[in-house]
């Protein structure tokens, strides 16, 4: 019999198991860092840096689902560097930032669902060896490929590497860290 409120990663097992383990740690440090925070403090800027913690999410949210889209369809879902537009750029830039009109609430659940399809994902794939081509960009090496495995690494590492910064935003605004 199966537990029907099991999520997609308590049913994985192995590999799949581990990554998706690993991943929902730093996500948890990462969503952490803004427990208990208005929208106001998620939009401040208390460093030198132009990172906020709504903005944060914000990006760790689109780069985990433009990475499991490319496990999905391929370079075609992370887009041409080479078309991208000023307004493309902006767009990204955006993502660093919380807009008017966007809440913490807001983006944390966004967050929770992109997350939720990764995860469903992870557990769903024949193969976590299925690769793709890199899409052209300065930061890939040219003809590269790489499968599901190490686009997962790769959200994991950027959510991870974010959840620092987000301890050091937050520390910054009110003192809380997320350890220690």
């Amino acid at each position: 019999m199966t537990d029907s409120t099991a999520t997609p990663a308590q049913a994985a097992t192995g590999e799949r198991a581990d990554l998706l383990s690993e991943l929902a740690a730093a996500r948890h440090f990462l969503r952490f860092t803004t427990r208990d925070l208005t929208d106001e403090q998620a939009g401040q800027r208390p460093t030198v840096s132009e990172l906020c913690l709504g903005g944060l999410i914000k990006h760790v949210t689109s780069t985990e689902r433009g990475w499991a889209d490319f496990i999905v369809e391929g370079p075609s879902a992370l887009g041409d560097f080479d078309a991208m537009t000023e307004a493309d750029f902006a767009r990204r830039a955006d993502e660093f930032r919380l807009l008017p009109g966007e809440t913490l609430a807001g983006v944390l659940k966004e967050y929770e669902e992109v997350a939720r399809r990764t995860d469903e994902l992870v557990v769903s794939l024949p193969s976590l060896d299925v690769d793709h081509p890199l899409p052209k960009a300065p930061w890939f090496e040219p003809g590269a490929r790489w499968s599901a495995r190490r686009a997962l690494i790769h959200i994991i590492a950027e959510t991870a590497q974010h959840a620092g910064h987000a301890d050091i935003i937050r520390e910054s605004l009110d003192g809380a860290k997320s350890m220690g």
